[in-house]
């Protein structure tokens, strides 16, 4: 009988982009915004007294706040203050001095030019915060497609939903260890290690090299100036 010739494994990688501090820096307008937005939904700041923005989730940050102020969680009431804060985020993007962070777009388009890598984001922004982050700064076209806070509150259930898009969107699964989850927080390495993917963190956000460095990332980068240096480390080479 004649046998099947082996099916050659797949160099295919996903990449998954944190956005605040990893791709972009908004100047502040994202915290500036939200924290705007908490004052004229619950009436004070006293809500987010104590709350660490870096890494969290805008959904889980919305529930903690208004759980905080006294008000129920509902998704009525998520909404409400979502749709206050993104009002606020479309008018600070322009007041504020943010920028794209080194070595970004350079590696963004090595990374896009090659068949063998899909990139996508995994992100704590509102599906349509990181839109409008992103193509403000002019770099949301290289995301084919993303998992985000609307899609659950807890960071550590997004990585499996970004998964499963993937799939949908490419008709391939990816297994953990073709997956990167790349970010600049202690969250966004726990997030990638709760579904067993690769984790790269980078010290371009609130956290050092030092910080992130305890928290046992697979592979960690003072910064993404130097592209080539990150290509080695995580882009797929042919056998």
């Amino acid at each position: 009988m004649p046998v099947d010739p082996p099916v050659s494994p797949s160099h295919k990688r996903l990449y998954l982009f944190d956005i605040d501090g990893t791709l972009i820096t908004s100047g502040g307008a994202g915290e500036t915004s939200y924290r705007e937005a908490v004052g004229h939904f619950c009436g004070s700041l006293a809500p987010l007294e104590g709350i660490n923005f870096a890494g969290n989730t805008d959904t889980g940050l919305a529930r903690s706040v208004l759980t905080a102020a006294g008000m129920e969680p509902t998704q009525e009431n998520i909404m409400a203050l979502h749709d206050t804060y993104l009002e606020i985020l479309i008018q600070r993007l322009h007041q504020h001095q943010g920028s794209i962070l080194p070595g970004i777009i350079q590696l963004l388009d090595r990374l896009k030019e090659s068949s063998e890598c899909i990139l996508a984001l995994l992100t704590g922004n509102l599906a349509a915060g990181a839109e409008l982050k992103l193509t403000h700064y002019g770099v949301w076209h290289y995301f084919d497609f993303g998992a985000y806070a609307d899609d659950h509150h807890e960071r550590n259930r997004l990585g499996p939903v970004a998964a499963s898009r993937a799939l949908e969107a490419h008709g391939e699964e990816f297994t953990p260890d073709r997956i990167y989850v790349i970010g600049d927080t202690p969250r966004d390495i726990e997030c990638g290690k709760a579904f067993g993917a690769k984790t790269v963190a980078v010290a371009t956000g609130k956290y050092s090299r030092e910080e992130l460095a305890k928290h046992a990332p697979d592979f960690l980068f003072d910064d993404f100036s130097d592209p080539e240096s990150v290509l080695t480390a995580i882009a797929p080479t042919q056998d």
